[in-house]
């Protein structure tokens, strides 16, 4: 396996290889014992809408896709599948290992083989449409709209390719440090622009029509007297509010921005190497001693702190309603009152890690653990 930046270097590959530990910490045991879950009254209910297999994930992340109520799902195996309401509409096989997938926008849901090949199938009824050869690993999610597929490989370049036919399109690259975190999350394609992180602390947007970068902020700025302690990599996909994008870097900050002059709104320090979510009001992030917070979205202040889920690889979190949802290496799911923190509400989803992070599906959201069971759950 290689790791995103260009050197393999063998201590940071210990590091970003091992599996069910959200902390990077490079003498941390391969295998801690997670903290007990904590006994509290609940508040809310987990419902389980429904739930379906599509395969286990292997060493890689698959994230669902949503488009209104179809859920797209792939495994590493190879099976691919689209869910309406827990129905089983389709299921085909792309007969090779995936490392990647889904990403869809209601016409095209795309998957990335093990071997580089980016395969686009008819979200209607997932007949192949085309498939186009990327030459890198791919990871992350793909991004898809009605124009375009933005792929980010493994070394941290992004690949356009055309939805209608998986024609190259665009390529953007720029310059790695030497040492960087293994890469599982994706890009967001917002109208003309895609924006990614990438090593170092950058947030780039780019021009989607060609490529161009249009802007670069400074999430983090790198920091220490080696190259281990400069690893300062943007962590999870961007956050866009309605005025304001937002990113976590690992061993960096945490910052927003004002999308119409790219002039920061407010930064704190942080480490995270799964990412944050935000609301109108709070910005939460799930820290790299698996701690929950929630920040005032305006000014960066601290509202409260949850820090009772030590070494459970607590997820990337996702705002619900008054509740904030993360997935942990034991297969639970946890809600958390928004505006206290407090826990409201556990449920099991699996037997395996919930390494994806949570995703918003109706009024509820959607899991996917390494095991492959995905479930779908509301808060009553």
């Amino acid at each position: 396996m290689k790791l995103a930046s260009l050197r393999v270097v063998p201590l940071v590959a210990a590091i970003i290889l091992a599996t069910g530990c959200s902390s990077l910490n490079p003498f941390a045991s391969a295998k801690p014992k997670p903290a007990e879950l904590v006994d509290f009254k609940p508040s809310a209910e987990l419902v389980a809408l429904w739930s379906a297999d599509i395969g286990e994930s292997g060493a890689y992340v698959f994230q669902p896709a949503v488009v209104g109520e179809s859920v797209y799902a792939a495994g590493e195996g190879g099976d691919v599948a689209r869910f309406d309401s827990g129905r089983q509409v389709w299921r085909v096989d792309a007969d090779t290992r995936l490392s990647a997938g889904v990403g869809s926008d209601g016409r095209i849901a795309v998957v990335v083989t093990a071997s580089g090949i980016a395969i686009a199938y008819d979200a209607d009824n997932g007949s192949e449409r085309w498939r186009a050869t990327i030459g890198a690993e791919v990871l992350a999610q793909p991004a898809v709209s009605s124009d375009l597929v933005v792929l980010r490989a493994s070394d941290n370049r992004l690949i356009a390719l055309s939805a209608r036919d998986g024609s190259r399109r665009w390529i953007y690259q720029r310059a790695n440090p030497p040492l960087a975190l293994r890469n599982f999350s994706g890009v967001v394609l917002e109208g003309s622009v895609v924006l990614a992180g990438f090593p170092g602390g950058k947030l780039v947007v780019i021009n989607a029509a060609n490529g161009g970068a249009i802007t670069e902020l400074s999430v983090a700025v790198p920091r220490g007297s080696t190259e281990l302690e400069r690893v300062a990599d943007v962590a999870g996909t961007p956050v866009v509010g309605r005025r304001e994008v937002c990113a976590v870097s690992y061993q960096g900050r945490a910052a927003c921005f004002d999308t119409s002059n790219g002039n920061a709104l407010w930064a704190r320090d942080f480490s995270s190497s799964v990412g944050m979510d935000r609301d109108a009001r709070f910005a939460v992030i799930t820290d790299d001693g698996d701690a929950v917070h929630a920040l005032d979205v305006y000014s960066g202040a601290s509202v409260w702190k949850q820090d009772s889920m030590a070494r459970r690889a607590v997820s990337r979190p996702l705002i619900v309603g008054d509740h904030v949802v993360v997935g942990d290496v034991e297969g639970y799911v946890h809600a958390l009152s928004r505006d206290s923190g407090a826990f409201a509400a556990r449920a099991r989803a699996g037997d395996g890690p919930l390494s994806a992070p949570p995703l918003a599906y109706g009024r509820g959201f959607i899991v996917q653990g390494r095991d492959g069971e995905i479930t779908a759950y509301e808060l009553r």
